[in-house]
């Protein structure tokens, strides 16, 4: 292991990340989510199980420095176990911005800089305070910001997003309001109750606020997701909700599945497992777009679906409809506010 790295109380080996990437395009435009992204960390305590971020490029590339400097022998399994900060990133940005001539644009992303796709960017104080100095820095430059956490830590920023006039928006990711269910696959992770006490306090200071319902179970009926959209609407009055079902796709779906039943969640366990079946997933998946849907236009909450290319490949009735989400370049959110051009 590299000599600076340390464990901390919860047996997270934490050192610093090499990486000189400061601000990267996305392909996330698709979802209408940003251009660009920060990342301030690589790995991510809330260890998440059904997480792609640990399958994608950004860390099976990494793997010699990963052990070199985590000790960390299974990128994927040891997830949640290591996080390598990058704490000049502010100072990077700031350069950044400075020099950058041309920003991008695309209808979709809208100029956005989303902080982080690929680890929480508020999970500890360290990683907050980074977050903190890179919002500040976006902002002085006059670039939209969003922030993407599961951690009700966010809220200490509020004088930062406060002072933003509208450049900053701040989401959670709230898959389903049951805290056992949602600790079973998301170990690492503060309670879907905190985060929407959260996201309430933010948006009750005027900033604007969405929810990334992402990834909903199959223990969720279309009462269960009537009443969570009903206290998103009635607590947080959300600009957008994005909605995702889980996918029973990759190396970690039986990650998640035996995490839900060493945790006691059976009949989350015994559903996951039918998922495994395509027709049950592609009936699952449309069950609950199509209720998501038709309870947000009831409520008159906007939402923006975000159907899997997978389903939509092989679900029969409505695959037109799904397949223009898939293809929407646009979002019902009043943001941003400010300048997104150079």
């Amino acid at each position: 292991m590299n000599i600076d790295a340390e464990s901390d109380q919860r047996g997270v080996s934490q050192t610093t990340d090499p990486t000189k990437a400061v601000l990267s395009n996305s392909a996330l435009h698709h979802k209408n989510l940003c251009n660009y992204v920060i990342n301030v960390a690589t790995g991510c305590t809330h260890g998440c199980k059904f997480c792609y971020v640990p399958s994608t490029p950004n860390i099976k590339t990494r793997g010699d420095m990963l052990k070199e400097r985590a000790d960390v022998e299974d990128s994927q399994r040891e997830w949640g176990s290591y996080l390598l900060y990058r704490d000049d990133l502010p100072e990077r940005l700031a350069r950044k911005l400075d020099r950058k001539q041309k920003w991008e644009n695309e209808d979709g992303g809208r100029g956005v800089v989303m902080i982080s796709s690929g680890t929480d960017c508020y999970q500890d104080r360290r990683a907050a305070q980074i977050t903190r100095g890179c919002v500040i820095e976006l902002v002085n430059h006059g670039r939209p910001v969003r922030i993407l956490t599961r951690s009700p830590a966010v809220v200490r920023d509020l004088d930062v997003f406060k002072a933003a006039d509208g450049l900053v928006t701040v989401g959670s990711l709230i898959p389903c309001l049951d805290d056992e269910q949602v600790r079973s696959i998301e170990p690492g992770a503060p309670a879907p109750s905190t985060r929407l006490n959260a996201l309430e306090e933010i948006s009750n200071a005027g900033v604007p606020v969405y929810v990334s319902m992402s990834p909903t179970y199959p223990t969720q009926d279309r009462e269960d997701l009537r009443e969570q959209l009903r206290i998103f609407k009635e607590r947080l009055d959300p600009d957008v909700v994005f909605h995702e079902p889980i996918n029973p796709r990759g190396g970690n779906f039986e990650m998640t599945v035996q995490a839900a039943r060493d945790a006691g969640q059976e009949e989350l366990a015994n559903e996951l497992e039918k998922l495994r079946d395509r027709d049950n997933w592609i009936e699952y998946s449309k069950r609950q777009l199509t209720a998501v849907e038709e309870i947000g236009e009831e409520l008159d909450i906007p939402i923006h679906l975000w159907p899997d290319k997978q389903f939509v490949k092989y679900v029969k009735e409505g695959k037109e409809h799904f397949k223009r989400q898939i293809e929407k370049n646009d979002s019902p959110e009043d943001y941003p506010l400010g300048p997104t051009s150079a």
